[in-house]
């Protein structure tokens, strides 16, 4: 018995905010479309997402030859009418793009259950609030017992002519099972499971992040560096010429800021440190500025598979003053490392230690990258 699986993906994200279809907003190393596709392929014989109007091209580019592509209709049940007007299983899932961390062993249950017999199979996860019905004043009329609530989820599994039928109604709902009860069929509910949770916001997002294995994906690192002032050198600092400054020691510029975030890359990357990749064995980089060893630190990493999520860099001294020039200072950063989000701060250590008494000038830096 052959098996479609229809991925509804033409949702706008309105909710989302992020200016965007939802099922293109990255998580980690891949879209939440990419991440319902690789739970999908292991067990189905054929794939068929719904594509917002204007983004089909985009997506068959994203998603490769073998995924169908077919344009969304206005409302959910248009779209998954449009995907089963191509799809040729003998069963058919219906999933949502923005439960994109159902596991492949979830679809496998679906799936295990349409071929036993059932009609129509959906995962659903007990109800642990108080559910309220209220009326249009905002007036409660009723509370349901919870015990046999269930809040569902997909990918929901269907006999393919029983879906059909059911959709031939022309009514919509928020999920086909719902059509499926209209038209007197049986539902069967299974356990679903937590990740299969439906990433609306932004704080769902967040709430993701904890099922794909965080620390597998992305990793971060602190870097360190301190120079003293030594007359007659140019101060740079944070990517910045600062003229009429006493500049620092060094075998490179002594661009303390750029120092410490190449370092927290290189510890975030587990690729040595400064030193091991630019150190005074190395003859070519003396004198060689922040923003080269920032450049070609970015080109190590990326080299190894790794993408910048975000840098911050602190500057530890009494001078100079980064106010005046923290956004020309973030701007020379992030365009050291290609467009990179970054962060500069500034603080002093109330006269304690080198930077204190004035004697030089210090970063600490931390970095975050994901691993593609």
């Amino acid at each position: 018995m052959s098996i479609s699986a229809i991925i509804a993906a033409a949702g706008s994200g309105e909710r989302f905010g992020a200016g965007y279809p939802k099922a293109l907003i990255q998580l980690v190393d891949k879209t939440l479309l990419e991440h319902a596709v690789s739970s999908l392929a292991p067990v189905v014989d054929q794939i068929i997402v719904t594509a917002p109007a204007g983004f089909e091209k985009q997506i068959s580019e994203l998603l490769g030859d073998d995924i169908i592509v077919v344009t969304g209709g206005s409302t959910r049940s248009a779209s998954v009418r449009n995907g089963l007007a191509v799809a040729t299983g003998d069963f058919v899932l219906v999933h949502d793009a923005a439960r994109a961390l159902a596991s492949t062993e979830l679809v496998q249950r679906v799936i295990a259950e349409l071929q036993s017999g059932r009609c129509a199979v959906v995962p659903g996860i007990p109800v642990v609030d108080t559910i309220k019905e209220t009326n249009a004043e905002g007036f409660v009329v009723g509370t349901p017992d919870r015990a046999s609530l269930v809040s569902i989820q997909t990918p929901q599994g269907f006999i393919a002519s029983e879906l059909r039928a059911a959709h031939a109604s022309s009514k919509d709902a928020t999920d086909d099972a719902a059509l499926i009860e209209a038209n007197g069929g049986k539902v069967k509910v299974i356990i679903g499971e937590e990740r299969a949770l439906k990433i609306t916001t932004p704080a769902d997002l967040v709430t993701a992040l904890s099922f794909i294995g965080l620390s597998k994906n992305i990793r971060a690192g602190i870097g360190v560096d301190a120079h003293t002032f030594a007359e007659g050198r140019q101060l740079w600092l944070a990517g910045l010429h600062w003229p009429e400054q006493v500049g620092v020691e060094g075998h490179s510029d002594g661009d303390v800021a750029a120092h410490a975030i190449c370092d927290a890359l290189f510890s975030a990357t587990q690729l040595g440190d400064l030193g091991s990749n630019f150190g005074t064995d190395r003859p070519e980089y003396a004198g060689a500025s922040g923003t080269q060893l920032m450049q070609e630190t970015l080109s190590m990493i990326s080299k190894a598979g790794y993408v910048i999520s975000n840098v911050a860099v602190q500057i530890i001294g009494n001078r100079p003053k980064i106010g005046t020039r923290r956004a020309e200072a973030i701007e020379a950063i992030s365009a050291a490392l290609g467009g990179a989000d970054v962060s500069v701060t500034a603080t002093t250590t109330d006269g304690l230690g080198l930077t204190g008494e004035g004697k030089g000038i210090a970063a600490i830096a931390t970095a975050l990258v994901s691993k593609q």
